[in-house]
């Protein structure tokens, strides 16, 4: 069967060809043409203005945040249940992050409980497109329109998937990307922002650069940010880029095979997309019964040499987010109790997902 690999990248030899060339350029560091060829790619495949590279998806959420002028007394709603990355952001620029629950079958953020959250110092919003499943953006958009507030998609997860035939990310102010090492496309690190206004993202190439004005070297007029990608990681991401569609379709015709070879197991439930959205499926993840344990049901498929993932902890759990708990966040926690993240990675072939889901009813005994 060989390894089965949960979300490992899937690097070739376009990629050597390209981290070679940028090699034997000697632009190895934040100058370099492979930069601004990766942004301009990823701007044409998304249909936005401007795309601008950064450091990591962390660093473009937290340019959004800064370019938005949120800061000391603001509030910004987020859902509960996300990677801590989401959130880090709006505490440097010194803001006040309002956790919301999630809904229970798409597993991201609650449209109601977004509009109860708003007040008079509510600054922005920013929903998870989580696991690569697309947001009720419709909602959403409808929300900020209403009360003149600013949406800050993360989409780090979610490169590929649309909603309504739109790309997520390009919906709100700003959208936000990842390519991490296990994203669907990777440039080792490093991560994206996009928009559709040209002087902000003007401004926020300016920022990435410790804000210096080129022209008369190093002199800087503000406070930026080392936030910059080399042109080694975009010369990754170019020859990454170049695969996207197949990894999406190969991610997609994991899910087909999931959905189809578990659908009459009684003791699993599927994330669920939006009407008219469609997913990237970044891991597919799945519900178990609440009469299975899961920790014990991962450690079983370990055994089996099945790599699993549990869901995100609900983000009031760490210390430093106890503070900032509302309520009980029921659907969050019933969904990282209950949840787990399949193998996903484009390395495995349909076979291993149909070795995985045979096993997975195997140690259910429903065969």
């Amino acid at each position: 069967m060989g390894e089965i690999f949960l979300d490992a990248p899937n690097l070739g030899k376009k990629e050597k060809e390209y981290l070679l060339k940028c090699i034997d350029s000697t632009f190895v560091s934040t100058a370099g043409p492979f930069i601004r060829e990766f942004e301009d790619k990823l701007s044409n495949y998304l249909k936005v203005d401007r795309v601008v590279s950064t450091q990591s998806g962390t660093a473009a959420i937290h340019l959004a945040l800064h370019e938005l002028g949120i800061g000391k007394g603001d509030e910004v709603i987020v859902p509960v249940l996300t990677f801590v990355a989401t959130v880090n952001p709006i505490i440097y620029v010194g803001a006040k992050p309002v956790f919301v629950d999630v809904n229970i079958n798409t597993w991201n953020i609650d449209c109601k409980k977004i509009e109860e959250s708003v007040t008079e110092r509510t600054r922005a919003i920013i929903p998870v497109h989580l696991y690569g499943n697309p947001c009720n953006m419709d909602d959403i958009m409808k929300i900020s329109k209403k009360y003149n507030i600013p949406v800050i998609e993360d989409a780090t997860e979610s490169l590929g998937a649309t909603y309504r035939g739109q790309f997520t990310g390009t919906f709100g102010e700003f959208g936000t990307f990842s390519f991490n090492g296990n994203k669907i496309i990777t440039t080792g690190g490093g991560g994206a922002i996009c928009t559709k206004d040209a002087e902000k993202a003007n401004h926020i190439k300016f920022l990435v650069n410790q804000a210096r004005d080129v022209e008369k070297g190093y002199y800087h007029t503000e406070i930026g940010f080392n936030y910059r990608m080399t042109n080694l990681e975009a010369a990754l991401g170019l020859a990454q880029l170049e695969k996207l569609k197949q990894f999406i379709d190969e991610k997609t015709g994991f899910n087909d095979i999931y959905r189809k070879e578990l659908r009459n197991v009684d003791y699993i439930t599927f994330q669920r997309e939006e009407e008219s959205a469609t997913s990237s499926f970044w891991l597919n993840s799945i519900l178990l019964d609440k009469s299975i344990n899961v920790e014990k049901f991962q450690d079983m498929l370990k055994q089996k040499d099945i790599p699993t993932r549990r869901i995100f902890i609900p983000i009031v759990e760490f210390p430093m987010y106890n503070q900032y708990r509302k309520s009980d966040y029921k659907n969050s926690y019933d969904i990282y109790n209950r949840g787990l993240s399949l193998p996903s990675s484009t390395l495995n072939q349909g076979k291993n997902i149909r070795h995985i889901c045979k096993t997975i009813k195997e140690l259910l005994g429903v065969l």
